[in-house]
């Protein structure tokens, strides 16, 4: 991988698409994508690897998280996970897809759930 961040939906999808191709060929632990926050309010992040998404969410997150799941057959939620000392869901969602429809659905996922703009700025962070 040569570049490793981006800020419209195609060059996006086709970075998180190449980390996603570049942890399986190196078996990373994990892969880490950050994003750019608009204001003081918490950055949205996700790791994923073997094939599970995961990603921390508000209740309101969540609620959001599952209504994408609906255009995606291949996704489901695999484990939530609410500890008590944290505000907010864990959630693990399996991702079972070739890279390109895993891209397509992390940049929904920052858009839809975390309510980024439409050219909001993504890292790979990990790989």
């Amino acid at each position: 991988m040569t570049r490793f961040d981006a800020a419209t939906e195609e060059p996006r999808r086709e970075l998180f698409a190449d980390a996603i191709r570049a942890h399986e060929e190196r078996e990373s632990a994990f892969l880490t994508v950050e994003t750019e926050t608009q204001d003081e309010e918490r950055s949205p992040w996700l790791q994923f690897a073997e094939g599970i998404l995961n990603v921390d969410c508000t209740d309101d997150e969540l609620d959001r998280v599952k209504e994408l799941l609906n255009d995606y057959p291949a996704f489901r939620i695999d484990e939530l996970e609410s500890p008590e000392d944290a505000d907010g869901t864990n959630v693990r969602i399996a991702a079972r897809a070739d890279p390109e429809r895993v891209a397509e659905f992390v940049d929904r996922l920052f858009i839809a759930v975390y309510e980024q703009p439409a050219d909001y700025r993504a890292w790979i962070a990990a790989i």
